[in-house]
């Protein structure tokens, strides 16, 4: 969300969404309220720290993580005063473990992508720092029932060796398609008892993958779809994903009627074949992505538009 107010943050979201509010991340703020250097506050037993070139792990704890868990430890506090007595699904995020290992750097400067030895360190320390952030919310919101997101927009890059090493000349080798979905499996588990959405706004999101790894939603940017996508996302439809499908755009612009920005959702579902009135049980309509970038003015009537829409596919599926 944009702005750094978290009270106000925490009014508009538990405003617009009154039964799925989330907790919102301000990265205006500066670093530690960034969506890397967030996750890494999370993060158990290893510590990074801001470098001109971006984060950098570190021996110990210093400034930036204790201003990241600051900054979440406010976020959590303005959440919990505006979702008094609320029961009912609440959205919590975290970076997943394949874009936290590309865009934390080891102190030789290259990306923890580039050891496997970092990368099972970090997953390992992201699924702990996970679970008890989960135990955080839920001893706040005692009546919440948490849904996890892990946000996974360098995935694709990572399945296809396409992130760069630190001198910007090569990139690093890709990634074993099994090793990724392990390491993702083995952080969704931290949530057992609830549903993880893995959000990607890349092309070509591994919808299949994601599946195998335990995801109970995908996100991802409907405008990027191409009908190359078509089987991928009737497979998973049909073997009980939902889809969190991003429909409005993340920063200023106009916004259409709430039925035309679900027509594209109508087409694809006629294309596929799929049964109308499973639309509304399947699809949440979001922001395509984060709107950091945005107006408050705009992400407020984002997130408005969001349920508009919503209500229209759930009230006229065909």
């Amino acid at each position: 969300m944009p702005g750094g107010d978290a009270r106000e943050a925490a009014k508009t979201v538990t405003g617009s969404f009154e039964d799925f509010p989330f907790l919102a991340e301000l990265p205006a703020r500066g670093p530690g309220a960034d969506m890397i250097g967030r996750t890494a506050g999370m993060l158990v037993d290893l510590y990074a720290r801001v470098e001109p070139s971006g984060w950098r792990f570190g021996d110990r704890p210093g400034r930036d993580t204790r201003r990241a868990r600051s900054w979440l430890g406010e976020d959590l506090d303005a959440l919990e005063e505006f979702t008094q007595g609320y029961e009912g699904p609440l959205k919590v995020q975290a970076v997943g473990p394949w874009t936290l290992a590309a865009a934390l750097e080891m102190r030789n400067g290259e990306a923890a992508l580039s050891d496997p030895g970092a990368c099972r360190d970090l997953a390992g320390s992201l699924a702990e720092g996970v679970r008890l952030h989960l135990e955080e919310v839920r001893r706040r919101v005692p009546g919440a029932r948490p849904v996890l997101q892990l946000d996974e927009p360098s995935l694709t890059a990572v399945l296809r060796g396409q992130v760069k090493t630190a001198s910007g000349y090569r990139t690093h080798r890709a990634v074993d398609r099994q090793v990724v979905e392990a390491t993702l499996r083995e952080v969704v588990a931290v949530h057992a008892d609830g549903p993880v959405v893995v959000h990607s706004c890349a092309p070509d999101v591994p919808f299949a993958l994601l599946r195998r790894a335990g995801a109970a939603a995908v996100s991802f940017d409907f405008s990027l779809l191409t009908e190359r996508d078509d089987e991928a996302i009737g497979e998973a439809v049909e073997g009980g994903t939902r889809l969190f499908a991003g429909i409005v755009p993340g920063t200023d612009g106009p916004l259409s009627d709430p039925a035309g920005s679900v027509m594209g959702v109508r087409t694809l579902w006629r294309r596929l074949g799929l049964r109308p009135g499973l639309l509304a049980e399947t699809v949440t309509l979001t922001p395509t992505c984060g709107l950091a970038g945005a107006s408050p003015d705009y992400a407020r009537r984002a997130l408005a538009h969001c349920v508009r829409a919503a209500r229209s596919l759930a009230d006229n599926p065909e």
